[in-house]
Order: structure tokens, then C-alpha cells, then sequence
């Protein structure tokens, strides 16, 4: 095999999120931004079709819309810790939204292009650990309660938050955690 990348390969086996609680600022600026999510973009898109885009929320819109979301959940039902809990997510330095947003296709069903949407999400993770930065792939409550995303990110009818990715600078490692046993994941056909 000539196109053998160890780098590569070590990386991903040692890779881990840094959850947003880890992440501290600075962020990374918009320049940075943008080529992360240029590499992020590099997904899986059968048909060409790029069924997904981006919503940045720097630290003024997380700000605004932190008890937006906390004021939501309790309308929702929840109690105040649940709600407290959905807004501290948005403590996070800056979180790009990456939305699903499906093109009509006749030969690329709807749920193949979710998948590249969430492909993207694993994409701009990956990409922002190889470059230095803490990253997290998350959804919880602003994710799961599509009117968020509709009322708040300008997101139209048939769009949907796939996830929110979290990124800043890195504060301390993570802990490892369980892995798992991927020969009892593993069925061979012969």
C-alpha cells in the first residue's frame, strides 16, 4: 500500500472529543472557521448534491439565545435543572449548527443525504482535534425541538439541526473512556 498514512491513522485511533465544559476561549476566528469547515465539507455527498450548511453562533448569539432555549425547555415542562442544563450547552466558545438541508433528487433518497449531514458534523470534529482545537459533536434540546432551530437560525420547513458541534481552545485532556469490543459488533459472511 503506497498511500499509507500513519499520522493519520495514529490520530484517529487516539482521538477523543473534548466535551463543552472542557472548552475554553479563545475560539477559533472565522478565518479559522472557514477552513475547518472547508475540510468539514470533504464528506461523503452522493450526487453532488451538498444537502447540508452551516450556522455559526459566535458569543453574542449564544449569549441571546441561552435563555431563549432555558425559558423553552421550562415551556416544554421540564424543570428548571433540565432547562438550566440546555442553556449552559451554549457556554461553549463558539458552536456551528450543521444543518440538514435535503435537495429533491430522484436517485439520492432523503435519509442518504441526513447522513452526509452527519458526516460533515464527524468531519469538522476531526478536523478541529487535528488542528488544535477542542471539538464536541452534541444535539440535546435546541437540536431535538426542531421550532428552535426554525424560530431561531432561520432554518425553513424542511431543514433540521443535525448537530452542534463545540469548539475552543482545548483546557485539560478528556479521560478515555470505554471503547467498545467491535469483534462482538462484527458478523463475517463468508
Amino acid at each position: 500500500m503506497t498511500y499509507r498514512n500513519d499520522a493519520a491513522l495514529d490520530f484517529l485511533a487516539a482521538r477523543r472529543s473534548h466535551p463543552p465544559k472542557m472548552l475554553r476561549q479563545p475560539a477559533p476566528d472565522r478565518a479559522e472557521i472557514l477552513r475547518l469547515l472547508t475540510l468539514a465539507a470533504r464528506t461523503p455527498d452522493h450526487g453532488k448534491l451538498e444537502p447540508w450548511r452551516f450556522v455559526v453562533l459566535e458569543r453574542a448569539a449564544l449569549d441571546r439565545l441561552a435563555p431563549v432555549l432555558r425559558d423553552q425547555v421550562l415551556a416544554s415542562g421540564q424543570d428548571q435543572a433540565v432547562a438550566d442544563k440546555a442553556a449552559s450547552a451554549f457556554d461553549s466558545p463558539v458552536i456551528v449548527a450543521v444543518v440538514s438541508a435535503p435537495v429533491a433528487s430522484d436517485k439520492v433518497p432523503g435519509w442518504e443525504q441526513f447522513l452526509s449531514a452527519g458526516a460533515v458534523c464527524l468531519g469538522l470534529v476531526n478536523a478541529a482535534l487535528a488542528s488544535g482545537w477542542g471539538a464536541a459533536w452534541l444535539t440535546g434540546p435546541a437540536v431535538l425541538d426542531e421550532t428552535f432551530g426554525r424560530n431561531h437560525l432561520g432554518l425553513s420547513e424542511h431543514e433540521r439541526i443535525v448537530g452542534l458541534v463545540h469548539l475552543g481552545s482545548r483546557g485539560e485532556t478528556p479521560p478515555e473512556r470505554p471503547r467498545p469490543d467491535i469483534a462482538a459488533k462484527t458478523r463475517w459472511l463468508e
